[in-house]
């Protein structure tokens, strides 16, 4: 399974700039920063995060949702990319999250989604995965809103 989307950030149209204030890419960088260390301040996030850099750009963390708990890995490309790469859990095959920023002209800033699964699904996940990227794409959306919104509000 594999499933990708974009999300424009910044965009030359002069309606859009003043609208939406355009982000910087040590912004933007900051902002997803955030998303790493301190997830849950973000939309549907967790109900706590610890983390730890075991290495230079590679971060482990264990987030917590209610009585479940999440351990991942995310390597980070500064400040290009972030890699996070979830540990296993049940008999569910875990999906690797890929966010790649791209700025593919002048005035043009992108945020490009990858999910991957790491093992082979089984026909039950597989038949969810329809609704596993309608969440994705929301929970994406909702997180670069609330991003726009700490740019606006507090800056990043």
């Amino acid at each position: 399974m594999r499933f990708e989307h974009v999300i424009e950030i910044n965009s030359p149209a002069t309606s859009v700039q003043m609208v939406v204030p355009p982000f910087t890419r040590e912004q933007l960088w900051r902002g997803l920063m955030m998303r790493v260390q301190t997830p849950q301040r973000f939309p549907m996030g967790p109900e706590s995060c610890e983390w730890r850099e075991v290495e230079p750009g590679v971060i482990q963390r264990q987030q917590r949702f209610g009585p479940h708990e999440l351990f991942d890995e995310v390597r980070l490309n500064e400040p290009h990319s972030l890699v996070f790469t979830p540990q296993a859990h049940g008999d569910t095959a875990p999906i690797r999250l890929t966010m790649s920023i791209e700025e593919p002209g002048p005035g043009v800033m992108l945020l490009r989604f990858v999910y991957e699964a790491l093992a082979e699904q089984s026909a039950e996940e597989a038949y969810y995965n329809d609704y596993r990227h309608n969440a994705w794409l929301h929970h994406d959306r909702d997180m670069v809103r609330t991003l726009r919104q700490w740019l606006s509000d507090e800056g990043l």
